[in-house]
């Protein structure tokens, strides 16, 4: 069986058939999944600098020049590799005294951290299969972000105690600005929210866990979804980011129905990070600098705060190295303009070409993990993944992300 990093379910089942070095088969891989094999044969990077192609030691020198000569770096990115690589770049970051950051919503980081306190309960994905009755999709939309999630997980597979599945003994809740993929399936459960607000729903939920009238949204309805949640055995919410974004600032109000709800009957919580290692990057920064995201190493002592948010350190640094993500394509424009700043150098490594690498005074091409690299990540609900490459690299000279920073790192 093959490991698929496409997103962060890193679903294990993936059986794929081999001949000649190459992957000429492959079974059970959802429509995102089969785009992330696909990529092995589209829109490679090669060692780049200034827009020509270069040996690759040359374009490795050249980002290890840069960063030499850089008093105030910027490392973002680190979702899309292994967790060995983010280690190696942060023992990077160390070395230079650089501000290291992820490209993930800031929103999520809140959530994620309450979970890892403990103020937050959560579960894994096979206690989802195995007992979940209820599972409450908030802002989030599953059938499009992590298309095996309801089949592998949360709504139709046969589990421990749900042998019944989606037809018996499983309901979908969704509340969300529009009627999503998601949303469609459960339509019986579909709560429309406006932008913006979530605060006043989980308020009114509040309300009738309370036994009171909630005070905005259909009142019926909100009676209905309040038994519902009584009834629940086994609930779990999974937020995505339309909640998150929402809630940016009143997680406490959050964290407070969570906790009514625990009250009445078991409800857990699990985030909907979407790249395949953003859970890693969190767990290994937290344990290393005691932050999980943000962290200034300048002066050895680790620093967190405002200034270190990616918004405001695109804005002060002087060179970027992007890593595992396309920050480009990703994040707002202001920051995207921030980071392409004239005469703010930007290294990207990468395997595949994107608005990132276009931009990049250099280029590093990476092999993919999971595909040509092997590691380890972890799942969105914390399990380790170990992976073993499926294949060799295309190219005899193509290095995994983390052989590239241990290059840079060693040449620094």
């Amino acid at each position: 069986m093959a490991i698929c990093t496409g997103c962060s379910l890193l679903c294990e089942d993936i059986e794929a058939t081999i001949k000649d070095g190459n992957i000429t088969a492959v079974k059970n891989l959802c429509r995102k999944g089969n785009g992330h094999y696909q990529a092995l044969k589209t829109d490679r990077t090669k060692p780049m600098i200034d827009g020509k192609e270069v040996a690759l030691d040359a374009a490795v020198s050249k980002a290890v020049e840069i960063l030499k000569n850089s008093k105030n770096p910027l490392l973002c990115g680190w979702s899309n590799m292994t967790m060995e690589a983010q280690a190696a770049g942060i023992l990077l970051a160390r070395k230079l005294g650089a501000t290291i950051c992820d490209t993930s919503p800031t929103c999520q980081e809140d959530l994620m951290e309450r979970i890892m306190d403990g103020k937050i309960p959560t579960c894994t994905l096979d206690d989802v299969r195995n007992f979940a009755d209820t599972s409450v999709f908030w802002g989030s939309d599953p059938s499009n972000s992590h298309p095996r999630h309801l089949s592998r997980f949360s709504y139709y597979p046969r589990g421990e105690k749900r042998q019944k599945s989606y037809e018996e003994e499983r309901i979908c809740v969704t509340v969300d600005v529009r009627k999503s993929a998601t949303a469609t399936l459960c339509s019986n459960y579909y709560f429309r929210q406006p932008p913006g607000g979530d605060a006043e729903f989980a308020e009114a939920v509040l309300a009738v866990l309370d036994g009171k009238i909630p005070k905005v949204g259909d009142k019926k309805r909100m009676i209905e979804l309040g038994t519902l949640l009584r009834k629940t055995e086994y609930g779990v919410i999974f937020p995505g980011p339309g909640m998150l974004l929402a809630l940016q600032g009143k997680m406490d109000l959050f964290e407070k129905l969570v906790a009514k709800l625990n009250e009445i009957t078991k409800f857990k919580v699990l985030p909907m990070p979407e790249h395949c290692n953003t859970r890693g990057y969190y767990q290994l920064m937290r344990e290393q600098t005691g932050f999980i995201n943000g962290v200034s190493l300048r002066g050895g002592a680790p620093a967190h705060g405002p200034e270190q948010r990616l918004a405001a350190a695109a804005k002060s640094c002087d060179a970027v190295l992007a890593v595992g993500s396309d920050p480009l394509a990703e994040l707002p424009l202001a920051t995207a303009r921030a980071l392409t700043r004239a005469n703010v150098p930007l290294i990207a490594i990468d395997p595949h070409r994107s608005l990132t690498t276009d931009a990049a005074k250099v280029v590093i091409p990476s092999a993919m993990s999971g595909l040509e690299a092997g590691g380890t990540a972890l799942r969105m609900d914390g399990v380790k993944i170990a992976f073993e490459p499926l294949i060799k690299p295309g190219k005899p000279d193509l290095l995994s992300d983390e052989q590239i920073l241990a290059r840079i790192m060693e040449a620094i």
